[in-house]
């Protein structure tokens, strides 16, 4: 079963938080939202489902605060999927041009040739994103459709990922009684609601640093030229502030929300807080220059990281746009002037945009993952095909070759 036509519904399974958005297309076009659950995540490390059991309970509380507030059930989603597995890299086709005119059968030809690569057994792909194409040595053809040539040549971007940690998102949310449209790379989902078509053009790099993994993205001329994934993320510095104050993980966490800054000289050092102990014992006043202190080091080890990816990648020079920050942790008070100082160049914190209905309450970097994945579905139209059952990719329906033809010529529908 379903869901209502025009009912699109993203499922964010990240490591710190499970997120249900909820949306349907208004009049006009635009994407409303209409539902959000969110529950603390069990059962994820690193992006990846390590525990079945709690990963279900997770999804099913959310699932549940997400239909009582849209008032509608819930049985398909868009689901999200990160992770150290997860491993981008770019690609060339070339074909001869038949007819001496580029038509689509050529386009799906080029790509297919652009995706002949080794790619290792317990891999799958997830992703070919289209790039450029070059007709007889004219480059930078976004769409070579009708063109005159004899040759055509495809540049893409080819995301992969680990079969299993896939198949274990599917299986999850099937046990809760979800049919899963499509698993997709969650920087391109967050790049969906926080990017403007100008940045894209210019060159962007999105960096999304959830609790479990930093996703970086980078954008020129309007397509993606590189994707990665850090195993690092806000999780680290709440293990930080538990380990230096010698405090519960839970109690860690608040104070990381409530208190937490990314550079010391932002902090005075007459600020204090209070922190709980273990075993019983009287909770202790600290000095907040003491949390910054432990923050700041984790904080600068993230970003210098993403820092060397971007220059690995070649792309940093071409950064015309800067940086935006997004996912839970770059709410840290001051991270943007840190990241200013690490990239040397402009940063901002990226909200979800693009939506209407409950705006206020999606306003905020946590849920930019979810509301892609909500736009990502409404881009793709109300059609549900090639659902994923709990034999994952390789699982009933169309192969997921098949699945990522049809993706192509959708993205180009949409696009051109």
């Amino acid at each position: 079963m379903a869901n209502k036509p025009d009912v699109i519904v993203g499922l964010d399974i990240g490591t710190t938080k499970i997120a249900v958005i909820v949306a349907q297309r208004g009049s006009g076009g635009s994407i409303d939202i209409v539902g959000i659950g969110s529950h603390p995540s069990q059962g994820l490390r690193k992006g990846v489902v390590i525990n079945i059991e709690a990963t279900v309970n997770s999804i099913q509380r959310a699932v549940e605060e997400a239909e009582l507030m849209a008032g509608t059930e819930i049985s398909t989603v868009y689901a999200g999927i990160a992770g150290a597995h997860i491993s981008g890299f770019n690609s060339h086709g070339i074909v001869a041009v038949k007819n001496k005119e580029v038509t689509p059968k050529d386009v799906e030809r080029v790509i297919d040739a652009a995706r002949a690569v080794a790619i290792p057994m317990d891999r799958e792909i997830l992703h070919i994103l289209p790039q450029e194409y070059i007709v007889d040595e004219q480059d930078g053809i976004r769409e070579p459709l009708g063109m005159s040539g004899v040759r055509l040549e495809a540049k893409v971007h080819i995301v992969t990922g680990s079969v299993s940690s896939a198949q274990n998102i599917v299986k999850s949310a099937n046990r809760v009684g979800l049919n899963v449209a499509d698993i997709v790379l969650e920087p391109i989902a967050s790049a969906e609601a926080v990017l403007s078509p100008e940045e894209k053009e210019l060159g962007v790099a999105m960096v999304d640093i959830g609790g479990g993994t930093t996703d970086i993205t980078v954008f020129h001329a309007g397509a993606i030229k590189h994707t990665a994934v850090l195993p690092l993320g806000g999780n680290h510095i709440t293990n930080d502030i538990a380990a230096g104050l010698r405090t519960p993980s839970s109690s860690a966490e608040q104070i990381k929300r409530r208190y937490g800054c990314s550079t010391t000289r932002a902090v005075a050092n007459t600020e204090t807080i209070e922190v709980p102990s273990t075993g019983g014992r009287e909770p202790r006043v600290l000095s907040r220059h003491v949390l910054t202190e432990i923050i700041e080091p984790r904080m600068e080890e993230i970003l210098t990281l993403v820092h060397r990816e971007l220059i690995r990648s070649g792309f940093d020079e071409f950064l015309t746009a800067g940086v935006v920050l997004t996912g839970g942790t770059v709410l840290l008070e001051n991270t943007v002037d840190l990241a200013e100082e690490i990239f040397g160049m402009p940063v901002r914190i990226g909200y979800p945009t693009n939506v209407g209905g409950l705006v206020d309450v999606v306003n905020s970097p946590v849920y930019a993952t979810g509301v892609g994945l909500v736009l990502y579905g409404a881009r793709r139209g109300v059609e549900q095909r090639g659902l994923l059952n709990t034999g994952g990719f390789r699982g009933g329906g169309p192969s997921l070759f098949e699945r990522v033809r049809s993706r192509m010529s959708e993205w180009f529908s949409a696009h051109f």
